[in-house]
């Protein structure tokens, strides 16, 4: 196997899992997870990501402050959300959303249903793990767009090691919290989680995948 059929079958392998089994990742593969990402490049070599990881009680206590602050405060993240997703980009947001639902069994019209699948986001799917991505603030949106590479070689890393992930930009939306649960200075912007361990494959939400937009709707190519 070519290293580019190698790449391309783990980038194959790779999904959001959202059912995860309670055994921990050993902490020397996280560690090899995350000196892994740390190769990425970045602007003027800033490397401006941090990771903020958990495991065993520290996951539950910090799972357990987030479910307390998604049921009852305000979101307010350090980067607004998206003004809207239009054309393809919406469509594709719903499609994912509707395979969500049919796997995991839930009506297009339980609303009750939705919105419980939705809370799941901040029980981390039950993974047993979390790394909290941020960067500073005075790096602006290059920090965030090299963050998005440690992101992608996170995930690309984790999978290669048998450990399913899912990035969750959900849990931003309560950065204070975040802050104040890890002791971060103010000066870090809290960016996303990537909730990982070992999925679970009977977990009915883990039964589908995505499509991926065909190279003619992302690449135009002139000369």
């Amino acid at each position: 196997m070519t290293e580019f059929e190698a790449l391309n079958a783990v980038l194959d392998r790779r999904y959001s899992c959202r059912g995860f089994l309670a055994d921990q990742v050993p902490q020397s593969a996280i560690e090899e997870i995350v000196r892994t990402a740390g190769k990425v490049p970045s602007w003027c070599n800033a490397q401006p990501w941090q990771g903020t990881v958990t495991q065993g009680a520290a996951t539950d206590a910090f799972r357990n402050d987030l479910k307390k602050a998604a049921q009852g405060s305000q979101s307010k993240p350090d980067f607004p959300w998206p003004d809207g997703y239009p054309g393809a980009y919406g469509d594709r947001r719903r499609a994912c959303g509707y395979q969500l639902y049919e796997a995991a069994g839930i009506a297009r019209e339980d609303r009750e249903g939705r919105a419980a699948q939705s809370l799941r986001n901040f029980a981390l799917f039950d993974a047993p793990h979390v790394a909290i991505v941020h960067s500073e603030a005075a790096l602006g949106p290059y920090g965030a767009l090299d963050c998005g590479g440690f992101v992608t070689a996170f995930m690309l890393a984790a999978t290669s090691l048998g450990v399913a992930t899912i990035a969750q930009a959900s849990v931003a939306a309560y950065p204070e919290l975040i802050r104040s649960h890890f002791g971060l200075s103010e000066t870090r912007v809290i960016l996303c989680a990537i909730s990982f361990g070992y999925e679970d494959k009977d977990h009915p939400a883990n039964g589908f995948r995505t499509e991926r937009a065909s190279l003619k709707e992302i690449m135009e190519l002139r000369g």
